[in-house]
């Protein structure tokens, strides 16, 4: 079986979009929808239900879920212990949480690409908590998380400070106002500070993880959110998008963590120096 299909169905089915999975995998879209297929023909089973506008996994497709996640880790390990890249070529794994490859991380693959010739870059999405254990377990050799990790083992090191802020896509006076908000997953911290602000104003009445499909979602129903500055500038300046008045803006931190006694770590080093903060 090839491991980009398992490595796209397991995209899709975290954004059950597929424009915006082509765009996080940097393929086309019609490259996404003819993997999923071929994976569906040799299922033999329908994964996805195509019957109304939004993807919605089957039950065939909850179930492979958690065994495309065991067998890309399982061959990842094996990549990394038997070593199948050439002998110069430098492997690099990173892994982030979902929504930080949305506001940081897209740009900053660029710069290691262009400044890292001989680089074979792969990429996960894995929970906090899961991130944490791959780095300790040297299956990924960078994380990046929202939440500073003290661990003995671990290097942590600020990346990246996003600032958040509050569009509509309908033009309001004040908060009071908003319809439709959708809260996305930005931490525990900006979650606490969003509830002891807003949190009596504004009623959530959808969750997401990623703040693109969240933008996306808003732009085309209707409805407010947190947004990365940088990433909603653009439909800010083309009138989709609305700064929200007198609503505060959040810094969201972002940190890298890896293994202190890496054999990489010089390289790793290295390569976060590609994020602006780190050279203000």
């Amino acid at each position: 079986m090839r491991t980009d299909l398992l490595v796209t169905f397991l995209d899709v089915s975290r954004t059950l979009h597929i424009r915006i999975s082509a765009e996080n995998l940097f393929v086309t879209q019609a490259a996404v929808s003819s993997r999923i297929k071929l994976l569906e023909q040799e299922l033999g089973v329908l994964l996805f239900d195509r019957s109304n506008k939004r993807l919605k996994l089957t039950p065939e497709g909850y179930k492979l879920v958690k065994y495309a996640n065991d067998i890309l880790t399982t061959w990842q390990k094996a990549k990394q212990d038997v070593g199948t890249a050439d002998a110069d070529s430098l492997q690099l794994f990173i892994g982030g949480v979902s929504s930080i490859w949305d506001m940081v991380l897209h740009d900053w693959l660029q710069k290691v690409h262009r400044n890292f010739e001989d680089a074979h870059l792969q990429t996960h999405i894995h929970s906090p908590v899961e991130l944490r254990k791959q780095v300790l377990t040297r299956l990924v050799d960078i994380g990046f998380v929202f939440e500073p990790t003290y661990l003995e083992d671990l290097a942590t090191q600020k990346v990246a400070v996003v600032p958040l802020q509050l569009v509509s896509s309908q033009p309001v006076r004040s908060v009071e106002e908003i319809e439709n908000f959708v809260m996305v997953d930005y931490g525990e911290s900006i979650n606490f500070k969003f509830n002891n602000d807003l949190g009596e104003l504004i009623t959530a009445k959808h969750h997401m993880n990623q703040p693109r499909i969240a933008m996306s979602f808003i732009v085309e129903a209707g409805g407010a959110a947190y947004l990365p500055r940088q990433m909603s500038f653009h439909e800010i300046r083309k009138g989709n998008l609305h700064l929200v008045p007198g609503t505060p803006t959040y810094q969201r931190e972002i940190y890298a963590i890896y293994l202190n006694k890496s054999h990489k770590a010089d390289v790793i080093r290295d390569s976060l120096h590609f994020f602006p903060y780190i050279n203000e």
